[in-house]
């Protein structure tokens, strides 16, 4: 099989203002790719483009790739828009991976791209609460308890269930927060940077209980970049991606769709859950993190309660998690929110972190999901990275 490597990463910066152009992003960070790839426009054989709800949010319904890169000339490349909610990312990553590794392309750009900050503070929340099925909304959430949020209302409730089967308390999800403030006050891109504390997450609002303020991600802007390629540049700094694997959710009497992905992705890169040194997954909300961890099988199963009350998921413990900040710190733009996360890993494995690195961290694994379809994410979508 055809190795795939990373050959370069850029990201803009992650922020809240409504006045931010998507495209100015997009090219910040599809120049800084290319730069730090060695690799020029013309070397591009397919550019995949993630983005999830700016036909909601900007009437750009259609050829949003096209519209999004209209100042780079690739004329006769092909541009393939991927839509998957908040797993657009790193769908547009899983296609441009499998083009590589059927000998369809050699050199391939992955972006992924949102713009969410609106005037309107309740269109974003109208728009993602378009990735559940419209005709099953009461059997989707059944427990609406009139947050504004959809989705914030069901990861309340899968944090009220975690809570009751393994003992967790609220100041264990608020110590994430604190942990996750503390590596994105390290991350120039992050949306939050300021230090905060347990008691000032508990006394924050209230979303749903037990979520406040704090613990869920924010609405924002973002773009990140990344180049794929089969034959990197001599002087190109690389990390191999090692596995890249795309499920589809089946309902919550199934084998949930990260652990799925999960396996798919083990099995395909011959590593363990072991052998992985670092972690970016998908904290639509504090609690989520630690259910992330156990499904992808590097906690098992009420684990999480213990990792983050003895220090295990910082930087410089044995299971560092979210170094970038994750969603609830770095920000969630949801359509870059996956590429953004290999990007964080791929610059770890660099050596390239700054003051959030994991020393020494040879691989690293991406977790990133979508939508919500019968009790389970719709998309889930794992990626491994060596070096």
């Amino acid at each position: 099989m055809t190795d795939t490597f990373v050959a370069g990463t850029g990201i803009a910066v992650f922020d809240r203002a409504p006045a931010t152009r998507s495209a100015d992003q997009v090219e910040h960070a599809v120049r800084a790719a290319l730069a730090d790839a060695a690799v020029g426009l013309d070397q591009i054989d397919a550019v995949y483009v993630g983005n999830a709800a700016s036909g909601l949010l900007t009437g750009q319904e259609m050829i949003r790739g096209q519209v999004l890169l209209r100042q780079f000339d690739l004329r006769g490349v092909p541009v393939v828009n991927c839509e998957n909610a908040c797993a657009s990312g790193s769908t547009a990553l899983h296609l441009a991976d499998t083009a590589l590794r059927a000998g369809r392309a050699g050199t391939v750009l992955v972006v992924g791209a949102e713009k969410m900050a609106s005037e309107d503070k309740q269109r974003p929340m109208i728009a993602l609460a378009a990735a559940v099925d419209q005709e099953r909304l009461e059997e989707e959430s059944p427990d609406v308890r009139g947050s504004g949020s959809l989705f914030m209302d069901i990861y309340a409730q899968l944090a009220r269930d975690y809570m009751d089967k393994h003992g967790a308390t609220p100041e264990d999800f608020a110590a994430l927060v604190v942990k996750n403030r503390r590596h994105a006050s390290h991350n120039p891109v992050a949306q939050f940077t300021a230090a905060i504390t347990v008691e000032e997450v508990l006394d924050s609002r209230l979303i749903n209980d037990p979520l406040t303020l704090p613990m869920c991600s924010p609405i924002g802007n973002g773009a990140a970049a990344v180049i794929l390629t089969v034959e990197p540049a001599p002087e190109a700094t690389t990390v191999r991606l090692l596995a890249s694997s795309l499920v589809s959710g089946r309902g919550q009497h199934s084998e949930p769709a990260v652990a799925h992905a999960a396996r798919l992705a083990f099995r395909q890169s011959g590593v363990s859950p072991g052998d992985v040194n670092l972690a970016e997954v998908h904290d639509a909300t504090a609690p989520a993190e630690l259910i992330a961890l156990e499904e992808l099988g590097l906690l098992a199963p009420g684990e999480g309660v213990f990792a983050v009350r003895k220090g295990r998921l910082s930087v410089g413990g044995d299971l560092p998690t979210n170094p970038s900040g994750g969603l609830v710190c770095k920000g969630h733009p949801v359509g870059a929110t996956g590429v953004a996360q290999v990007v964080e890993v791929a610059d770890q494995l660099r050596g390239r972190a700054g003051g959030r690195q994991v020393e020494g961290a040879r691989i690293g694994i991406t977790e990133n999901a979508g939508g919500w379809l019968g009790g389970d994410v719709a998309a889930a979508a794992v990626h491994l990275l060596g070096r």
